[in-house]
C-alpha cells in the first residue's frame, strides 16, 4: 500500500465534504418571520453533544471503482483541540494521524514517510478549503456548516426538516435533519461547475451516556465519472475518559509533499 493510498483511506472520510467559503462573522439566526426555522435550528444546537473527551473504534471501508480497502481505527478525540487516529491492517499498526485546529501530522509505516504540514496543503490535495471545526461536525453528526451564520428555507416533509439556503453561491447545499431528534440524518454538497459533489448521510446513531452519537457514517463523492464511497462504523464510544494523544515521527521517516 503506498502512502498515498494510506494518506487518501484515512483522510478522505474526513477532508471530501470539507467545501467551504471564508468564513463569516455570526449575523444571528434568522429574521423574526422564519420563526419555525429558527426553532429548528436551535434545536439541532441544542442537541448537539456535549463531551470534552472521548475514545473509540471505528471500522473504515474505501471503495473506488479500481480498489477497495478496509482498516480498523482507534479514534480519540478532545473537543475543539485534537482528533488522532492510529490505523490498522490485521492487527498491524499502520499509520498515525493527529489533525488540530493548525495542523495536519501523519506517519505511514510501510513507505517509512511522513506528512507535516497545514490545511493548505490538503486543501490543495482535495481542491476545496478546509478547517478544523467542519471536520468535527462531520464526525458528530452537526451539519458541516453552521446553520446560524445565514439565511435557510425550511421543507418538511416525512423524512424530516430539510434545510437549504435562501441565498446560494457557487456551492449547493441541502441538510436534512431528523424530525424526532434534529441530528443530521443527510448533507448534500455540490459544485455543478467542477461537476463535483458529495452526500453523507446517518443511517444509524447510538446511544452514548444519554447522548446521541453516529453509529454509521456513509459518504459518497463524486467527480466527474469517478465515484468515492466511504463507510464508517463507530464502537466502544466513550465519553469524557482520560486519553493521551502519542505523536511522534519516527527519525529516519522520509517527508512527502502533495502537488
Amino acid at each position: 500500500m503506498t502512502y498515498k493510498n494510506l494518506f487518501a483511506l484515512l483522510f478522505a472520510a474526513l477532508f471530501l465534504v470539507s467545501c467551504s467559503s471564508t468564513r463569516k462573522a455570526k449575523m444571528g439566526t434568522v429574521a423574526p418571520e422564519d420563526a419555525a426555522v429558527a426553532a429548528v435550528i436551535n434545536q439541532h444546537y441544542e442537541n448537539e453533544v456535549d463531551f470534552e473527551t472521548l475514545q473509540g473504534r471505528l471500522s473504515l471501508d474505501y471503495q473506488t471503482e479500481e480498489r477497495s480497502q478496509s482498516v480498523t481505527v482507534n479514534f480519540r478525540m478532545k473537543k475543539d483541540d485534537t482528533i488522532w487516529m492510529s490505523g490498522q491492517l490485521l492487527g498491524i499498526p499502520l499509520a498515525k494521524v493527529m489533525i488540530t485546529p493548525n495542523s495536519v501530522q501523519f506517519y505511514e509505516k510501510i513507505t517509512r514517510t511522513y506528512f507535516d504540514g497545514d490545511f493548505s496543503l490538503l486543501s490543495d490535495l482535495l481542491g476545496t478549503p478546509l478547517d478544523y471545526e467542519k471536520v468535527q461536525n462531520l464526525l458528530l453528526g452537526q451539519t458541516i456548516y453552521d446553520l446560524r451564520e445565514e439565511k435557510y428555507m425550511l421543507t418538511e416533509s416525512s423524512r424530516g426538516y430539510q434545510l437549504q439556503p435562501e441565498q446560494e453561491n457557487f456551492l449547493k447545499r441541502m441538510f436534512l435533519l431528523d424530525a424526532g431528534n434534529f441530528k443530521a440524518t443527510a448533507q448534500q454538497l455540490g459544485q455543478e461547475r467542477e461537476n463535483r459533489s458529495v452526500t453523507v448521510t446517518y443511517p444509524e446513531y447510538q446511544k452514548v451516556q444519554g447522548q446521541l452519537f453516529p453509529s454509521q457514517i456513509k459518504i459518497i463523492a463524486t467527480q466527474g465519472a469517478e465515484n468515492t464511497r466511504i463507510d464508517m462504523t463507530f464502537r466502544n464510544i466513550e465519553f469524557n475518559v482520560p486519553v493521551s494523544f502519542p505523536f511522534s515521527i519516527p527519525s529516519g521517516y522520509e517527508e512527502i509533499s502533495i502537488e
